[in-house]
């Protein structure tokens, strides 16, 4: 997610580099907690770079069958779109003028997507993103992504809740925590094929590897230097935007109003 008060350029022909730069602890001078995993460290490593509109408040990115969906936030600029990575968008829909616009995901030909305080889900036709219906649910809604048989969703505490991808009823929740202790601020949410879910952890350039079942952190990503001097201009926000590609090794990260998208593996630190 999101605002709460949030309200360079990268050389020509540069498709591959490594951004090598030492973890970022969840507390200083924080020791792990009683028998804590102690997550893996990891870094970016930058495979290559591509447009990504300056407009966009990233709140959800998501790849599925090919075409790359983004659903943005901010009241009464809220979108969903749709399109091929790199390529022109083929759909657009806007949100009510009421809305801030959260995390979506994409489960068979329904994409769902939230809303920040309004307490409201989308189900949109994946294809055409033409709203079916709406849900209501209790609190906040930040991230959201889908396994096999549930959703995942954040809502800017350090609780995961599982979601059925049917009605959106709740199915379960998960405390999240990192060398034994709670993990808050988890924002936006990738599902990845292995069972594993990563999270941005707002408003740091951390992105972290949960296993869903037990609410450990197994990894913990460092994404800061993506973005060089000059491309931080005003406006540009907190990264924010996870999407495998699947079939790959590889992930497309962003961020809030952030000129560039970036295709990356998960590497050793």
């Amino acid at each position: 997610m999101t605002v709460r008060s949030r309200c360079g350029r990268l050389p020509t022909g540069v498709l591959v580099l490594a951004v090598a730069l030492g973890g970022v602890p969840p507390a200083a001078g924080a020791a792990p907690g009683p028998s804590a995993r102690v997550p893996r460290a990891l870094r970016v490593q930058v495979r290559a770079a591509l447009p990504h509109d300056r407009e966009a408040f990233t709140q959800g990115l998501e790849l599925h069958d090919g075409l790359l969906y983004e659903g943005t936030g901010l009241t009464g600029r809220s979108v969903v779109t749709v399109g091929p990575v790199g390529g022109e968008l083929s759909r657009r829909v806007a949100l009510g003028a009421e809305f801030f616009g959260e995390g979506i995901t994409v489960v068979g030909d329904r994409l769902w997507q939230l809303t920040w305080r309004e307490g409201v889900a989308f189900e949109r036709d994946a294809r055409t993103l033409a709203e079916l219906r709406r849900v209501r649910y209790e609190g906040e809604g930040w991230g959201l992504c889908a396994q096999p048989a549930r959703l995942v969703m954040s809502d800017g505490s350090s609780t995961l809740f599982f979601r059925d991808p049917r009605d959106f009823g709740k199915r379960g929740s998960v405390t999240v925590t990192e060398n034994g202790r709670p993990l808050e601020r988890l924002n936006e949410l990738e599902c990845a094929a292995d069972g594993s879910v990563y999270a941005n952890v707002w408003p740091t350039d951390r992105i972290v590897r949960i296993d869903p079942a037990s609410g450990e952190v197994t990894a913990a990503v460092d994404a800061s230097g993506l973005l060089g001097p000059a491309d931080r201009t005003e406006g540009v926000g907190v990264l924010n935007g996870i999407a495998h590609v699947p079939g790959t090794d590889e992930y497309l990260v962003t961020g809030k109003n952030w000129p560039w998208m970036f295709r990356v593996a998960f590497v050793s630190a």
